[in-house]
């Protein structure tokens, strides 16, 4: 066994992070590999519509940008880049990046993975009577964008034919540090443990530094908020790694930070579905081994499903939101009787119009407790009035825009604060999921524009999980009460105090939380 190390940053957790992180990490990161993750479900949509506007757009543009200062570093450290900054677009991208590249005077070897994108067989997909895989609704009549989560072998295998940056459309977050891994360790499609260890890897930096203490239970103990330290991984040939961040930055690694991080958005963490992997991760350790290094071992793979999840975005309706402040005696008061005066004139304006009702209505009344409900207790003289609506037809709610103004002469005096001009009516985006065979989807894999050969394990394999025993009070690590979302039973929170802790799970089912920690990846 080789005592190899190899070293992943990541310098993004979303599409909009800081440009700033790829500095930090190229200059002072000592990393092999610079990877991103720019894409959540709403973002494909988004893309979608720019591309529909403009055929040579519909992926991050933001990666180009900042990659391009730093790209003669990169080749002269012998950096390797993978990103899923493709979008709906992963040719444009490249496109994009490699007339950059060529200005700078830099030569590079771009790869790209195709075949998430799966609109042009929408309408075999919708003959085939595909529901929604929560819902069981029908297939929308019309989809925005429509991409499959493939994995890292793909990536792997451009990595293989010598690509320099590798950049996918829609993948699993954690596979663009899957990729390097298989490539550089020559992990194989059912090295189980390895692919387990290296997709829990990837999960704990795919968020940028909300794995290094952003949005922390234990908040008060995370330092340098004005310059969090980007996250890496030190990953070894068994699998096995230590999580840490860039050296002399902000932000925390501890058990306690990798812990939260490692439940975020997973599910049932005895059975995380992933392209490449069935993860079980409830016997995973965690221990602190120095400052800010923290190792992971212990992720188990119990095989691979045989399909994708894909992701569809579609068009249901529209929306606006608006804010106005309040200020003075009986603010939170006049803040709802405003609320209501604006929603009854809309009304009344729809029916002489012969449109209908809002199909949704929501009034925050900020500042006075209104999430508190009957147990607010705040007593103020200024408040923050948010109405949200939804409608069916866009012209309503151009209506609604256009009736906000007006309450600062007819309604309550104090109200002010028309920071942002008439809110703007946009479309509401759905999510439709629903599975797809692997066998069935067209990945392919170019590098420099040349057609790569590349095969993807398809077939279904379900290992039966090792045996777990129960734990018990004494073992389990105590949970901070402040962490609302910690009360998924069994969920480790540690504390300082407790190094190293096992991260273990209860026999019986784990019912998750109905809403996750906020994120701009589930925005």
């Amino acid at each position: 066994m080789s005592d190899r190390q190899l070293r992943i940053g990541c310098a993004s957790g979303f599409w909009g992070d800081t440009p700033e992180a790829i500095g930090q990490l190229v200059s002072k990161g000592d990393i092999d590999y610079l990877v991103f993750d720019y894409l959540a479900e709403v973002t494909m949509s988004l893309m979608a519509r720019a591309r529909a506007k403009t055929p040579e757009a519909g992926f991050a543009p933001d990666f180009v940008k900042a990659l391009v200062p730093w790209l003669e570093d990169i080749k002269a450290k012998g950096i390797k880049v993978v990103a899923n900054a493709g979008g709906v677009n992963p040719r444009g991208c490249r496109d994009a990046l490699a007339r950059a590249a060529a200005e700078a005077g830099v030569e590079l070897s771009i790869g790209v993975v195709l075949g998430d994108d799966l609109m042009e067989r929408a309408d075999a997909i919708r003959d085939r009577g595909v529901t929604e895989m929560f819902s069981g609704v029908a297939f929308p009549d019309e989809i925005w964008s429509m991409n499959a989560y493939l994995g890292a072998r793909p990536i792997a295998t451009a990595l293989d034919a010598g690509a320099d940056i590798v950049i996918t459309g829609r993948c699993a977050d954690s596979a663009v540090a899957l990729g390097p891994l298989m490539h550089e360790f020559g992990w194989k499609d059912e090295d189980w443990d390895k692919l387990s260890q290296g997709s829990l890897a990837g999960h704990l930096i795919e968020c940028g530094p909300q794995g290094t203490g952003g949005n922390f239970t234990d908040w008060q103990d995370v330092s340098g908020w004005d310059d969090m330290g980007m996250p890496i991984v030190e990953v070894s040939e068994d699998g096995s790694f230590v999580m840490t961040k860039t050296a002399d930055t902000g932000g925390l690694v501890s058990p306690g930070s990798a812990g939260e991080q490692m439940l975020y958005e997973i599910g049932d963490p005895r059975a995380y579905l992933l392209p490449d992997v069935i993860c079980d991760w409830s016997g995973v350790t965690l221990e602190q081994i120095g400052p800010d290094r923290v190792r992971v071992m212990g992720g188990k793979g119990l095989g691979r499903t045989g399909s994708y999840k894909v992701s569809a975005t579609y068009a249901d309706g529209w929306r606006a939101v608006t804010t106005l402040t309040l200020a003075a005696i009986d603010a939170p008061a006049k803040a709802e009787r405003v609320a209501e005066a604006i929603l009854t004139r809309c009304r009344r304006i729809f029916r002489n119009k012969n449109l209908g009702d809002f199909r949704q209505v929501s009034v925050e009344v900020l500042g006075a407790e209104a999430a508190y409900g009957a147990n607010a207790r705040a007593r103020t003289r200024e408040v923050v009035l948010k109405i949200g609506v939804a409608h069916e037809e866009r012209s309503a709610l151009n209506i609604f825009a256009g009736e906000i103004a007006p309450m600062a002469i007819s309604t309550a005096q104090g109200l002010t604060g028309f920071y942002a001009g008439r809110p703007k009516v946009q479309p509401v985006v759905r999510l439709f999921s629903f599975l797809q065979d692997k066998a069935d989807t067209p990945v392919a894999v170019e590098v420099d524009g040349k057609d790569v050969p590349v095969t993807v394990a398809t077939r279904e394999v379900r290992l039966d999980p090792p045996a777990t025993p129960r734990p018990t009070a004494a073992t389990r690590a105590p949970m901070p009460s402040r962490c609302a979302w910690s009360n998924w039973p069994g969920a480790v929170r540690a504390t300082r105090a407790t190094s190293p802790i096992s991260v273990s799970w209860p026999a019986s089912p784990i019912t998750c939380p109905t809403s996750d920690p906020p994120s701009p990846k589930t925005r």
